[in-house]
């Protein structure tokens, strides 16, 4: 009895006439990345301290991107048909040697500077994406022989090594220091003879075996076929490291696929053939240096010839060897006709 009058009862409560209030609880789950915020934001932050940075160094990013690139290319401009024009609207008028070394005597006459043995110098532009295009080349010193010698203002040194008495004479001739064979490496073994003395090392391929003796002696002087050091025509070798050429070719700091080289090829009171085939020894060493990818590796040469300002761009393109160009196959020929009759 008492049990149906509970039930008769239940329908009449309400959630005000209850003793007390139900509770509702709701399970919301935080937003992720919550908590890590949160963690981040009681961790300090030190902030480095900054030192005095000297006000050219300052903005030093702003005012590389405002920089004119490096890279020259005037592909874009129109060539120049009178002989007054404005240099940066038009393309640079390209000469030939005679032309341009012509040029730089008649700014270093007597009338004008007055500086008829001043030095000719040469500028060498490179594109130094090697053979991947995310690749590039490493900066690589050479020496260039140099057909004609001009004055380096040092003495060079050179010590040659061969078996063969009559290779001998050759090297001496050729104007080496001291050349002898395996007496000279006991010398050595013996510290008699210094190599610090000389500043380069030739020898013929015959005693390379009797040379590996001193091998730890040598070092960095010794000799390798690839920079002609080591080599059977000895009295080219020797020319080569008496009269030639050291250049360095630097990537620049930022523009990393610009590459220049600077060197001295002669002077202005030299005779302009030899001073022309100076050039083209040292544009062919250069172009040894060209990795195996397609488009150009030398991409300007300049004459300078200070104290004028006067750049003279040249064309080397006609001393490079022509290269070749892979003729298509027959079937993509075929295609090609096809498509073109369509």
């Amino acid at each position: 009895m008492l049990l149906n009058r509970c039930h008769c009862l239940l329908p009449m409560l309400t959630e005000n006439t209850l003793p007390y209030k139900a509770l509702i609880t709701v399970r919301n789950a935080a937003r992720k990345g919550t908590r890590e915020r949160k963690e981040k934001k009681k961790v300090k932050v030190v902030q480095e301290k900054v030192g005095f940075i000297p006000h050219n160094q300052r903005d030093k990013d702003k005012l590389l991107l405002n920089r004119p690139k490096l890279m020259f290319d005037d592909s874009d401009r129109e060539t120049p048909v009178d002989n007054v024009f404005i240099m940066r609207k038009y393309k640079m008028i390209v000469y030939s040697f005679a032309e341009a070394l012509q040029c730089h005597r008649e700014t270093h006459h007597p009338d004008m500077y007055n500086k008829p043995n001043a030095d000719v110098q040469i500028k060498i532009e490179l594109n130094m994406v090697a053979e991947k295009k995310t690749r590039l080349l490493d900066n690589f010193t050479r020496m260039a022989p140099m057909p004609y010698k001009i004055n380096h203002g040092e003495e060079r040194a050179i010590l040659a090594f061969a078996k063969d008495p009559e290779v001998q004479d050759a090297a001496r001739n050729a104007g080496a220091s001291l050349a002898g064979g395996v007496e000279l490496i006991k010398e050595i073994q013996n510290g008699s003879l210094s190599l610090q003395d000389f500043q380069f090392v030739v020898a013929h391929p015959n005693i390379l075996p009797e040379l590996v003796s001193i091998r730890g002696i040598m070092k960095k002087k010794f000799p390798n076929p690839k920079n002609g050091t080591l080599s059977a025509d000895m009295q080219a070798s020797v020319t080569k490291y008496l009269n030639g050429v050291t250049y360095s070719a630097i990537r620049d700091e930022h523009e990393k696929d610009f590459g220049l080289i600077e060197t001295v090829i002669g002077t202005l009171s030299m005779d302009a053939t030899h001073l022309e085939e100076n050039f083209v020894s040292l544009i062919r060493d250069v172009y040894e240096m060209k990795p195996k990818r397609q488009g150009t590796f030398i991409s300007r040469c300049l004459m300078l010839s200070p104290p004028s300002r006067e750049k003279f761009k040249i064309n080397h393109s006609v001393y490079l060897p022509v290269e070749e160009v892979e003729e298509p196959r027959e079937e993509e020929e075929e295609d090609v006709a096809e498509a073109a009759a369509a």
